[in-house]
């Protein structure tokens, strides 16, 4: 694990590199991988799932400074990996919460108030630069944008022991990164927790902002199952 400093490379994109955040918000645990390691650690295509996902943000045009919420459990075992795949891409290392609510908001005392900020799964690896430049750019003027896809299949409610159908182009199943100005979010964090709280998106709504959507893209999945690492494999290819 390296921390960031100064390099010519970075010195180049000072200006820009200096108001765009992103926050890789690395919690699992391994258990429907049928694992003993959490699934971020996982190799795909000979490296950890994580580092794929942080490659993808650091190779961006906006060259985000990465921000890693990983449990303090598994700080030695990152650093370890780090240096075992000379993984170089500078970043913060910040103590994972005992949820993801928790983890974003350690994550979010290292964002300046005046930044974009993206927040994005460790195990959603093929995320587009498309994607995520796309995202910083709405939330400079929207303030508050989730990347999210159309559903391809019918969707149906239970209610009370009811089903009805819902429109299915009127649902949109979000993904991330989902990325505001820095000072919403810290503030909409500022919050006590609520169970309704699933992602970052319902913490800026309960604080009163209204959410854009972004494009995303079906490849932007979230490995979860063995079968994932083989699908992402093929993918990348």
């Amino acid at each position: 694990m390296t921390e960031e400093k100064p390099t010519t490379h970075n010195v180049q994109h000072t200006t820009k590199a200096s108001k765009r955040y992103a926050i890789i918000v690395a919690g699992g645990s391994g258990s429907r991988m049928q694992s003993a390691v959490p699934k971020q650690f996982l190799l795909l295509k000979g490296l950890p799932v994580l580092m794929h996902t942080m490659q993808a943000f650091y190779n961006t045009e906006s060259h985000p400074h990465l921000i890693l919420a990983l449990p303090e459990s598994f700080h030695n075992y990152w650093k370890q990996l780090c240096t075992n795949h000379q993984f170089a891409i500078p970043h913060r290392l910040v103590a994972g919460g005992d949820s993801r609510f928790q983890s974003v908001k350690n994550a979010l005392s290292l964002v300046p108030a005046n930044a974009l900020v993206a927040v994005h799964d460790a195990v959603r690896p093929l995320i587009s630069n498309t994607i995520i430049e796309e995202a910083y750019r709405q939330a400079a003027t929207h303030e508050a944008v989730v990347v999210a896809v159309k559903s391809r299949d019918s969707i149906r409610q239970i209610s009370n022991g009811q089903t009805r159908s819902l429109i299915r182009d009127e649902i949109y199943l979000v993904q991330t990164p989902q990325t505001f100005k820095a000072v919403l979010l810290k503030n909409a964090y500022d919050r006590p927790f609520e169970s309704s709280y699933t992602d970052d998106a319902s913490v800026a709504e309960s604080a009163g902002h209204s959410i854009h959507i972004v494009e995303g893209s079906y490849q932007n999945f979230k490995i979860t199952f063995p079968e994932d690492i083989a699908i992402a494999e093929l993918l990348m290819k």
